[in-house]
């Protein structure tokens, strides 16, 4: 038998699915109907250069990401199909999947590593450099 505190935490779990898939749901919208690259592969807030290429995957990503937690919803809430440890699983999983994929984008997208600034030389061209 679980403890009360346990019920309430997942009620609260259950509550913060709805934010999360709506904004998922949104930035996938944005990205396929609006073309708004704003808020793809972020890394500190800010799109790389050729935002449009990685545009796709996340799209793809934010989308099956919000698609699964409203998918959780309306089978706990609407049928009441799963069980509390499934719909747990379920939506602890991608939610996790979810984040690591953006970040793991945002990290490819931006490159690996720190950024190295170009640095003029006195003949006029570039050199990589601190």
């Amino acid at each position: 038998m679980q403890l009360p505190s346990v019920y309430i935490f997942n009620w609260i779990f259950l509550l913060a699915l709805f934010p999360v898939s709506f904004f998922w749901l949104r930035r996938a919208y944005r990205i396929l109907v609006k073309r708004d690259f704003s808020e793809v592969a972020l890394k500190k807030g800010l799109p790389p250069a050729n935002a449009e290429k990685y545009a796709p995957y996340e799209m793809a990503i934010n989308l099956v990401g919000g698609v699964v937690m409203a998918g959780v919803l309306v089978a706990v809430l609407g049928f009441q199909t799963l069980k509390s440890e499934d719909w747990i699983a379920i939506a602890g999983v991608t939610l996790w999947i979810k984040l690591l994929g953006s970040f793991a984008l945002g990290r490819q997208a931006h490159g690996l590593g720190p950024a190295k600034r170009k640095v003029k030389t006195e003949a006029g061209g570039t050199d990589k450099g601190a």
